[in-house]
């Protein structure tokens, strides 16, 4: 079929339904168009934190859904190629763990050396050209990593994964991967004519693997500093000839100010010299988007990082991230003149409905039917039976069923482990926080298990990620801290305010702990006394009130077990004075086993929240909040707070008040 060329200014949007329709129509981006001799567009294309959805399809919820799946974004690929002269494709990280299929993968089938891995074998359908690592893809091992990433038939790179200690400069680390590959290709210039062109591509992992991982990493590998691991690599990328270099950073857009080891290091990594593009990651945003609005160092409008064109390409596959760059050749030499970004959906919303823009590529789906219908048969097997509804809706405003089950569960498991040691004296706590909640992964994004069969599915649905049960001991008022750097999750609230904002959206949902074994208030009108990294910024404010164990003011110096996991035991979320050097119990267990055995030994569970925390009064005060229109199904249920409808949110989400 016979291709009709569109030159712009026609919108692309326009068209984009006759592109998902028929492959005939195909709009000329304008670099392509009014490129010259001797200047080249090349268009470079982003996926990022695919976490193992290749499927447009939602195992927790068993069914599909039009906003995520590589097989969705790959099928516009061919058209978003058709639009540029010359394209390269890279992934940006986090393609190994984050689903189901996933931990299939890793638990039943395993993986051998010679084993195709499902998200491998799609990504080796789309032609890769390069890919760098994320820090979860050292979820499950070393050696499963490695097993996995010998199927690739693209060259994957990062340059601050070292073997063992670090040396004494970065160009000196024993690596476990190429710290950058510099592909030799083509590029054809605007009078048809082609031409040589290296194009450097260096990746780039966040150094709180260390600490997120140590389990698996701990004696066996270390991490650099991003900033400074790419001041030392990127000058010897331009000596052995590269003549554009890019960046994949799976890491986020945080500050403009360098500090040491940054996890959201993007902003400080893109100003170095020598860099000429960045493809980032890891925040599950996109970029350029309403959410960048106002960072140091970023022009949102113009999609530049420090000045330099920059992408983020969603999560999940719901954006293809796209940097155009206009090139000019002088001397041999090529340099970036222009630049456009963006990052492209793969689906709209059109008020509460989500609407496809695209349909899946076949042979993506083909590359992974076999380990999905594997996948599928897994998830559906039941575990045991739940005497109430498990659902996430409320799980930041009110105590909650799906944290309380997890809870439940840690409690019974470390009460057993401790049993015959010094420790078995002490009282059990238990910290646990809502993995799907506060609207990260959109409206739909909530537990909803009814009342009934539970079964894996579930459970991997109540606990996201895999990570294993540890157990801290810690003093009273370390545990008033731990709920103090939790309650930074919510806004300050005047008294007497009407309808204000509740929830900082800033504050990832998964370190608001709730600590069950004892009771508690939260009062809103005082500042957070931890910023979100756990600086202490409001010494004097104190917003947990009335913190009582066993029905009377816990005591400052009496120790506690608390029961987590190896992420907040390590030091993760910046909990002050949470860190390995508490930690008194390492399950080799991760905490969804955990959760099966639990439901496995009691039967019949009642995962019905205890009301251990709420809000202390505020006079004439109300709040709002988002959650799902689902939601509104349980309002009747939630007793700790008196919560009504307040219509419709933004994104199809629903709104709702609170009157404290």
């Amino acid at each position: 079929m016979q291709k009709t060329i569109v030159p712009h200014p026609i919108s692309r949007r326009a068209l984009l339904g006759g592109l998902a329709a028929s492959s005939a129509l195909v709009v000329l981006h304008p670099f392509s168009a009014r490129a010259s001799a001797d200047q080249a567009h090349l268009r470079i294309m982003e996926t990022t934190d695919l976490h193992v959805h290749v499927f447009p399809y939602d195992y927790y919820a068993d069914k599909p859904n039009d906003t995520l799946g590589l097989a969705r974004t790959a099928s516009i690929i061919d058209e978003i190629r058709a639009e540029a002269t010359n394209t390269i494709l890279v992934d940006n990280g986090d393609f190994l763990q984050g689903n189901p299929m996933g931990d299939y993968i890793a638990y039943k089938r395993g993986m051998k050396e010679g084993d195709m891995h499902p998200i491998i074998a799609a990504m080796n359908v789309l032609g890769y050209d390069c890919g760098t690592l994320g820090n979860h893809e050292f979820n499950y091992g070393l050696d499963f990593m490695f097993n996995v990433l010998h199927g690739a038939n693209f060259p994957i790179v990062c340059a601050n994964l070292t073997k063992g200690g670090l040396a004494a400069t970065p160009r000196q680390d024993a690596l476990f991967l190429k710290p950058y590959v510099i592909l030799d290709r083509k590029v054809r210039d605007g009078a048809g004519q082609e031409h040589p062109i290296r194009i450097g591509l260096i990746g780039f992992v966040p150094p709180q693997i260390m600490t997120w991982d140590a389990k698996n990493l701990e004696g066996k590998a270390n991490a650099r500093d991003i900033v400074k691991t790419a001041e030392a690599w990127v000058p010897q990328m331009r000596e052995e000839g590269a003549d554009i270099v890019i960046a994949l950073s799976h890491s986020g857009i945080g500050q403009q100010a360098y500090a040491e080891n940054l996890e959201n290091a993007s902003v400080p990594l893109a100003a170095i010299d020598g860099i000429d593009a960045i493809v980032t990651g890891h925040s599950h945003l996109d970029f350029p988007g309403p959410k960048f609005d106002g960072f140091a160092g970023v022009d949102n409008a113009k999609g530049l990082i420090s000045r330099k064109p920059g992408v983020m390409g969603g999560f999940w596959g719901s954006h293809l991230g796209l940097i155009d760059l206009m090139l000019e050749r002088d001397g041999g030499e090529w340099r970036v003149i222009g630049s456009t970004s963006e990052a492209r959906p793969i689906f709209r919303r059109d008020g509460k409905k989500v609407i496809a823009e695209v349909g899946d590529k076949p042979e993506v789906l083909a590359a992974a039917q076999k380990d999905h219908d594997a996948t599928l048969a897994y998830v559906r097997t039941p575990v045991g039976r739940t005497s109430a509804p498990l659902y996430s809706y409320f799980a930041l405003v009110a105590d909650d069923p799906s944290v309380q089950i997890v809870s439940q569960a840690q409690t019974w498991y470390i009460r057993d482990m401790l049993k015959d040691t010094e420790h078995k004296d002490l009282p059990v706590l238990s910290a646990a926080a809502p993995f799907k909640a506060g609207g990260r992964g959109g409206a739909d994004y909530y537990t909803d298990v009814p009342a009934g069969d539970i079964a894996i599915k579930n459970v991997a649905d109540l606990y996201l990620y895999p990570n294993t049960v540890q157990a801290v001991v810690i003093t009273g008022e370390q545990v008033l801290n731990w709920l103090e750097m939790s309650a930074g999750i919510f806004n300050r609230i005047a008294p007497g305010s009407i309808d204000a904002s509740l929830i900082n959206g800033d504050f990832p949902s998964y370190n608001f702990d709730v600590i069950d074994g004892v009771t508690y208030q939260i009062d809103l009108s005082q500042p957070p006394k931890f910023d979100k990294d756990g600086n202490l910024v409001n010494p004097q404010a104190n917003r947990i009130r009335d913190l009582q164990f066993a029905g009377k003011a816990i005591d400052p110096g009496q120790k506690f077990v608390v029961a987590t996991n190896n992420y907040r035991a390590g030091g993760g979320g910046h909990f002050p004075e949470i860190a390995a050097d508490k930690v008194v119990f390492v399950a080799p267990d991760t905490n969804r086993d955990v959760i099966v055995r639990y439901i496995l030994d009691q039967g019949t569970i009642n995962p019905s929240a205890d009301s251990n925390w709420k809000f202390a009064p505020l006079k004439d005060t109300s709040v709002l909040f988002d959650s799902s229109p689902k939601a509104r199904e349980f309002l009747s249920q939630v007793k700790a707070v008196a919560i009504e409808d307040a219509g419709d949110g933004a994104d199809g989400f629903a709104r709702f008040r609170i009157k404290l």
